[in-house]
């Protein structure tokens, strides 16, 4: 899969949800229909594996965290922007989701969890915040945020 077809896979999962709320409602859909093992789970952490390994997609590095932003916010995916990371038994730089944050965890060692979340979606409301950490093993999480919404706060925080 290449990088335009990836944004068609995530084009049609964003008409999907574009007009939900960013709630656990959200979250609890996801996960009941698009959870580990289901085909649109399987095509995602497939098109992150390969896209990672042909170089477009988690191209830039730091803080021991590779990533980087797939899908700009568009009309073509509902307004929502795509970054994928891949995380090895590393905490990422804390922030804020103004509009919400919209989480796929794709553990690449059995067992690895995302804030403490397995396999799956995860869904953070609009005004929350978190410092994203993945344990016991690696893992590639794909966000989705809306307009590309995301204020990174001071190193303290």
């Amino acid at each position: 899969m290449d990088a335009t077809k990836f944004e068609v896979l995530m084009a049609g999962l964003t008409e999907e949800i574009a007009a939900a709320p960013l709630d656990a409602a959200l979250e609890a859909h996801l996960n009941a229909d698009h959870g580990p093992g289901s085909d649109l789970f399987e095509a995602i952490f497939n098109a992150c594996q390969t896209g990672i390994k042909e170089g477009w997609m988690c191209g830039r590095e730091g803080g021991g965290i590779r990533y980087g932003r797939v899908i700009k916010p568009t009309d073509v995916t509902h307004g929502f922007s795509v970054d994928v990371v891949d995380m090895d038994n590393v905490a990422g730089p804390h922030h804020v989701h103004p509009n919400g944050e919209i989480d796929l965890i794709m553990p690449l060692t059995n067992g690895a969890r995302f804030d403490s979340y397995p396999a799956g979606w995860r869904v953070y409301e609009a005004g929350s915040g978190h410092r994203p950490t993945v344990t016991d093993g690696r893992a590639l999480v794909l966000y989705l945020l809306p307009q590309g919404a995301i204020q990174f706060t001071p190193a303290a925080a």
